[in-house]
């Protein structure tokens, strides 16, 4: 669940939610009956769909969105510079060139998906748009300047929809002039492979567009779960509370990092433990994000920040990418506890 971070389009904070996911990729049979009761209560009508930022996880959007098919008049991929469009727009093509020497799709379906997407630097290419989903880096202050400007270039009709992990959905609503037409869509990297999108609902967001975009995330063929403007959504705010209690144990000496993560595993049935996880994201990060969770929500008890967390990034020791963090490391291959 947690790959999903560094990029041109994404942040320390979505990270979280991707390499987890990617190794408990959800059962066939759940899935295709999760998406045949969407397909048949609601349908989103989107004819035309936007999205901003090329980088990790807009890329993956936009070509998800593109290969489903259902937009009779395009998409719209937008990048304020060349470079980053034209960065995105190569991404996309690698990515669908793949997919067909893997027989995944045919030649043609891909070269209709990219036949019907429109790259611009030009943001009122996006004037007309039934929704745009963001997928810029997790800054409040430059998704402020890029809604503000959104509000005033888009029709009425236009629904905008952030691909954030871990900022706040009515904050950012309140930037855009119509908060009523605003939620989150968060999606899961890599895009193209993850099932699950979370649609967040607002404080504001009117329940007919929330519906919309709901069915939307089915449509172009992923799981969509609802969920309110909580910190970290489900996913991250059920995960990286584990990390933290984990960490927690490991200072005070209740277990050593391999029992802990045997125990979970064995215990708890997941994939691998959460100290074992938290070094493949990346201890960096994940401190990242209890920084900015326990800033943003001082008078939460869950988000504490462990000492030994603080200390194996103070010293460089970063997990996986670093060659050492809860364990030692070999490329991908995980070594023994650093103990």
């Amino acid at each position: 669940m947690l790959r999903k971070f560094i990029s041109s389009s994404s942040s320390s904070h979505g990270r979280l939610s991707t390499s987890l996911c990617r190794t408990q990729l959800l059962p066939k049979r759940v899935v295709a009956a999760h998406h045949q009761k969407m397909m048949s209560t609601a349908t989103s009508g989107f004819e035309k769909v936007g999205v901003i930022g090329l980088g990790l996880m807009g890329h993956g959007i936009c070509q998800v969105a593109a290969v489903s098919g259902i937009h009779s008049k395009g998409i719209v991929a937008y990048e304020p510079e060349q470079k980053f469009l034209d960065s995105g727009k190569a991404r996309i093509e690698q990515s669908l060139a793949k997919l067909v020497s893997k027989g995944k799709i045919a030649q043609e379906n891909a070269d209709s998906a990219l036949h019907n997407i429109t790259f611009t630097t030009d943001m009122h290419e996006l004037a007309d748009t039934d929704m745009i989903v963001e997928a810029v880096i997790e800054k409040m202050d430059l998704k402020k300047e890029i809604y503000t400007s959104l509000g005033k270039v888009c029709e009425e009709k236009t629904i905008f929809a952030s691909n954030t992990s871990g900022l706040s959905i009515t904050e950012m609503a309140q930037f855009s002039g119509r908060t009523d037409r605003f939620l989150g869509v968060h999606f899961f990297n890599p895009v193209q492979l993850m099932k699950l999108v979370e649609v967040i609902k607002a404080e504001e967001t009117d329940q007919a567009v929330f519906d919309k975009c709901y069915a939307w995330v089915s449509e172009i063929g992923k799981v969509p779960v609802s969920c309110g403007d909580t910190p970290g959504f489900i996913v991250n705010r059920l995960l990286v509370p584990s990390f933290i209690q984990s960490m927690l144990m490991v200072d005070r000496g209740d277990a050593t990092v391999k029992d802990i993560d045997l125990s979970m595993q064995l215990g708890a049935g997941h994939p691998m433990g959460p100290l074992h996880l938290a070094d493949y994201i990346g201890l960096d990060t994940i401190l990242s994000v209890m920084k900015s969770w326990k800033e943003g929500w001082p008078e939460e008890p869950a988000f504490v920040i462990p000492q030994c967390i603080q200390d194996k990034v103070a010293a460089g020791h970063f997990g996986r990418k670093a060659g050492k963090g809860f364990y030692h490391w070999d490329g991908d291959k995980r070594g023994d506890p650093l103990e």
